[in-house]
């Protein structure tokens, strides 16, 4: 394996076996929509093999509608990702990010029916035998700029997250750009220059034998700019935290 972290494309090794220097593998599909009527995550996790599913949709008005399976069906147009390499623990963590994808579809929460076309979509795909204990912060959303252009981005501290080969990006008119580290508050309320208003919430608070997981994830608007000084007109999307041992 080369030096790492690395970032370019197709660097997800070929052959990924359930352990590797004595840790689980761990791995993962999120699909999102950030757009300014609704926003939604459909999650699809193995930890050593073991799955677990979840969705959410989520209201300006604050509602939140869970789940295990969502109703309806979504379509993300093909886009390449930003595919990134880096060691963690004893071992390595691999992640591709997607943003400003389009998306369209019919989803069905809360005796509710909600349409989504347009470019809205993120998907991350995420695999690795991260340390025993990993613990993140980290923000995704899409939006315009002052000036009217698209734009998406993928900020992180935790994961992924070297001076240079990070993951961190933005995305301009769909180019991607990585951009140098940025700091989260505590309190999830803004990562650099970019403020974060909260329309609700996702939490889970797992205590197991050999697993223990603190996560938190609002959905809302951000305000403000982006790492480079882009002024946002508009921005939806979500801020995470999430301490696990696993």
């Amino acid at each position: 394996m080369p030096a790492l972290p690395i970032r370019g494309n197709d660097l997800r090794p070929a052959r990924m076996p359930l352990v590797r220097s004595g840790r689980p593998l761990k791995r993962w599909l999120y699909q999102a929509v950030y757009s300014p009527e609704l926003m939604l995550c459909v999650g699809d996790a193995r930890i050593a093999g073991i799955p677990q599913r979840w969705w959410a949709v989520a209201l300006p008005d604050g509602r939140l509608f869970e789940g295990s399976r969502l109703d309806g069906s979504l379509s993300f147009s093909e886009a390449p990702g930003v595919e990134v390499l880096s060691p963690h623990g004893r071992s390595f963590i691999w992640t591709r990010k997607k943003a400003g994808i389009q998306v369209k579809g019919t989803v069905r929460a809360g005796g509710l029916s909600f349409d989504v076309d347009g470019p809205y979509g993120f998907i991350d795909e995420s695999a690795g035998y991260h340390a025993r204990r990993t613990t993140w912060r980290w923000s995704a959303g899409v939006g315009r700029l002052a000036d009217g252009r698209a734009v998406a981005w993928n900020l992180v501290d935790g994961v992924h997250d070297a001076a240079v080969d990070s993951e961190r990006t933005v995305w301009v008119e769909g180019v991607p750009h990585e951009v140098p580290p940025v700091a989260f508050a505590d309190d999830l309320s803004a990562v650099g220059d970019l403020r974060f208003t909260e329309w609700c919430a996702r939490e889970d608070h797992t205590n197991l034998l050999v697993m223990r997981s603190d996560y938190r994830q609002p959905f809302g608007s951000f305000a403000g700019s982006l790492p480079g000084g882009l002024e946002l007109e508009s921005g939806y999307g979500v801020m995470e935290w999430h301490d696990v041992r696993w």
